[in-house]
């Protein structure tokens, strides 16, 4: 066989040589790679070797020049110019196409070899894939040392405001007071404690020790994140039903933690509707025992939902369908919930909207 621009051996009669010249397609079948010709004018298929037509002959149109590529390079026009890198649908191999221009007794063919360069993608995807997961946990290393430190700082602050609050309150006490204004203290002392825990367990989590688990009441736990969003869904003129049943059993938890697990996904649901016309504006939160035994909690709310796209990258770090999110908070809540022994997932909402949930243990007999 000639370099392109050559001539090829004309084959003899008897398909094998002539005058001592091998014939087209011993001369095909020699190259260790799939390798085929195609007449110049028409694109038809002349000759190809074994491993042409067992890579390529599952694809519709292999013995046309045009159709072929256009079958492994949709959006182009046919062409043999330059090099392809094409993905073969039927086998999901990867291959490096390039063309040739050589001669068989005077006839001009355009001459295909195909390199099999699968290993060197699946390579080049295992370094990329490996470069974004050190990305990635680079990144949550240096959101561990930031948590760690703003639990760190906020910790004084806040015990002052405490002691600030407690110090008020013996006041209006002593000077008997209105009411009022010993009750928005004593809000703001409870919030303030309940914020200073949250830090602590932060802390906690951050250093990877246990979570305090004990036995919980989800109805509890459901009524203080609610008194949390109270003000929030009053102004984006939104109800929530709490369903939870009174023979919910107890759950076996980290207060806190899945406090602010319920706290993220009620606030998410929140945002997803402001979209939402007002009357349309509903957000549900239902408990039950699934068929596992465990304790299911959902948020359900009215939104616009998710595309298959979000869906599928929902739990990843980082990821965020909100122009201001850090695309943490998600991945983070299914941490903590991993951490308890549950699962964290997601579905859509009949009749539009999404529905976010988790599962916990039941309390009896774990402690």
């Amino acid at each position: 066989m000639a370099v392109p621009g050559g001539t090829l051996p004309r084959p003899g009669a008897d398909g094998g040589q002539s005058g001592g010249t091998p014939s087209l397609d011993a001369l095909l079948e020699a190259i260790p790679i799939a390798c085929a010709a195609f007449q110049d004018g028409s694109g038809q298929l002349v000759a190809g070797n074994r491993r042409y037509h067992d890579q390529f002959g599952p694809v519709p149109g292999h013995v046309s020049r045009e159709r072929l590529m256009r079958e492994l390079h949709p959006g182009s026009t046919g062409d043999t110019t330059g090099r392809r890198d094409v993905r073969l649908p039927h086998n999901g191999r990867w291959y490096s196409l390039h063309w040739g221009r050589v001669e068989d007794a005077g006839q001009p063919l355009d001459l295909l070899s195909a390199v099999d360069i699968s290993e060197r993608i699946e390579v080049l995807d295992s370094h990329k894939s490996q470069q974004e997961k050190l990305l990635f946990t680079s990144r949550l290393m240096s959101v561990g040392e930031m948590a760690a430190t703003l639990a760190h700082e906020l910790n004084q602050p806040l015990a002052a405001i405490v002691n600030y609050l407690n110090g008020s309150l013996r006041l209006v006490g002593q000077a008997g007071g209105p009411v009022q204004v010993e009750r928005a203290l004593q809000a703001a002392r409870t919030q303030a404690e309940h914020a200073s825990a949250v830090i602590g367990r932060v802390r906690e989590f951050v250093r990877a020790r246990e979570p305090r688990r004990s036995a919980h009441r989800l109805g509890g736990i459901a009524d203080t994140v609610l008194e949390l969003l109270r003000l929030e869904a009053e102004r984006q003129q939104l109800c929530i039903e709490l369903a939870l049943p009174e023979d919910l059993p107890e759950v076996y938890a980290d207060r806190v933690m899945v406090e602010q697990v319920l706290l993220n996904l009620v606030k998410n649901a929140i945002e997803a509707m402001r979209e939402t016309p007002a009357e349309r504006r509903a957000l549900r939160v239902e408990g039950r025992v699934n068929l596992d035994g465990d304790v299911e909690v959902r948020v359900i709310d009215r939104g616009s939902g998710l595309s298959k796209a979000q869906q599928d990258q929902l739990f990843s770090p980082f990821f965020t369908t909100k122009a201001d999110g850090l695309g943490i908070g998600l991945a983070i809540c299914r941490s903590i919930i991993e951490y308890h022994e549950g699962r964290m997932f997601f579905e859509p909402a009949p009749g539009g909207g999404s529905v976010f949930g988790f599962t916990l243990p039941v309390a009896q007999g774990r402690q």
